[in-house]
């Protein structure tokens, strides 16, 4: 019986070996374009695994999803506008704490997330031994070992990914960005609750607007009722700022460092 088609996005740091691994479970069934508006490519591909067709996107490389540049906006909003039943997020693993800091910021969009471990075999010529399980159990999400430029691991890829699938898990990671700004985060997302055209996870989007994220608050300022919530917003960024003695921003990705570096 044929299965509806599964949506699988690829995110990753530049040099993590993901359009590699694009390529490895596509093949020459690609196609390149690009995102409308913009100059930025988007490439797809497809492949059947075990009976289930799959579209796979490979998302522009970036470090961070805070939309400063085209590519990490590109990448942000194909997760949040076209919702893709899986991200793969790939990770080179010789260089895990700062592969890190993107891996938290897709875990907090809550959608389902497999992690890939790539270039797995530098990083234990390195002597840097990473725990899978260990990993996959603090950030609650399936992880898989690959070395992509060999073309392994890819089969264990495809296993978790139609699993992940079946299970339809949303993640429900949260990082605890401490005692003074948790409570505005709170405040935020329970004022953000009463709009009713939010498409965003409520909690990211407290997060983004106390970041000053000015695509989000664009969005947001245009919403019934959103330049009552700016106006809260701006109004917990001046106690933070305050309180903290730094722009919120830079407090909030001070934690996710602080984050990555314990895993």
């Amino acid at each position: 019986m044929a299965t509806a088609s599964l949506t699988v996005a690829l995110a990753g740091n530049p040099n993590s070996g993901k359009t590699t691994i694009f390529n490895n479970l596509t093949g020459a069934r690609q196609h390149v374009g690009n995102y409308p508006g913009v100059t930025v490519e988007r490439r797809e591909g497809s492949r059947r695994y075990q009976g289930q067709d799959m579209l796979l996107v490979d998302l522009p490389g970036t470090y961070s999803l805070t939309a400063h540049s085209l590519d990490e906006l590109v990448a942000r909003n194909v997760i949040i506008d076209e919702k893709p039943d899986i991200i793969v997020n790939i990770l080179d693993a010789s260089n895990l704490e700062r592969n890190l800091y993107l891996a938290v910021q897709v875990l907090e969009l809550e959608r389902p997330v497999v992690l890939a471990l790539n270039m797995s075999d530098v990083a234990e010529k390195m002597g840097m031994a990473v725990d899978d399980q260990a990993l996959s159990r603090k950030l609650g999400i399936p992880v898989v070992r690959t070395v992509g430029n060999r073309n392994q691991g890819m089969d264990d890829l495809l296993k978790l990914v139609t699993q992940a699938a079946k299970d339809n898990k949303s993640t429900s990671f949260a990082v605890d960005y401490g005692p003074v700004l948790e409570p505005q985060i709170k405040l935020l997302t329970e004022l953000l609750a009463s709009l009713t055209e939010v498409k965003y996870p409520q909690r990211w989007l407290a997060i983004k607007l106390l970041e000053n994220d000015q695509e989000v608050v664009r969005v947001v300022g245009a919403m019934p009722s959103g330049q009552e919530v700016l106006a809260a917003v701006e109004k917990s960024r001046t106690e933070l700022r305050s309180a903290l003695g730094e722009e919120p921003e830079l407090a909030i990705a001070e934690y996710r460092y602080h984050f990555a570096g314990e895993v």
